[in-house]
């Protein structure tokens, strides 16, 4: 146990994860009960696909609540108060400018349980993530992505 990996989160990332487990713990698991329950009074569960199918679900959440109670453990939370606006960190907002494109993203960095880039949240440990942390405003980083090229990008801002 002394060798698990400290997960950063959030505020919000942390409450997220919390609710997601009471939500697993108090209404999820109580819902499979109930369908292993109904798929045992079909009779013969050797050849019961909904029982087969209530079980694999049970044990998905059993392993998601283990998942989150593990995150949840080794959690270290970044407070607003924390994210320094001169230097690119986790909980920053950052505003990159590709130099190629001229487009101008905005990031939110977080750690990598709260990765979601769909809502411009990346980890710190992405490629782009780890080239701007501890970087400045006015910085210029080359980010090595998956698929084989550089992209420079110049840090705009940094804001909280």
């Amino acid at each position: 146990m002394a060798n698990e990996k400290e997960v950063i989160l959030t505020q919000e990332g942390l409450k997220k994860l919390e609710e997601e487990l009471e939500h697993l713990k108090s209404v999820k698991r109580r819902e499979v009960a109930e369908r292993i329950k109904v798929a045992i009074g079909y009779g013969d569960i050797s050849e019961n696909s909904e029982y087969e199918d209530a079980k694999n679900e049970q044990a998905f959440v059993e392993g998601r609540v283990l998942t989150l109670e593990k995150m949840l453990r080794n959690a270290r939370i970044i407070n607003n108060d924390e994210v320094d606006v001169n230097t690119v960190g986790v909980g920053s907002i950052v505003s990159l400018k590709d130099l190629e494109m001229g487009e101008i993203v905005e990031y939110t960095i977080v750690g990598t349980a709260e990765s979601d880039p769909f809502q411009n949240k990346i980890s710190n440990e992405s490629p782009v993530g780890k080239a701007i942390i501890g970087k400045t405003k006015g910085s210029v980083v080359d980010v090595s992505v998956p698929a084989g090229f550089v992209i420079k990008y110049e840090i705009m801002d940094i804001k909280k």
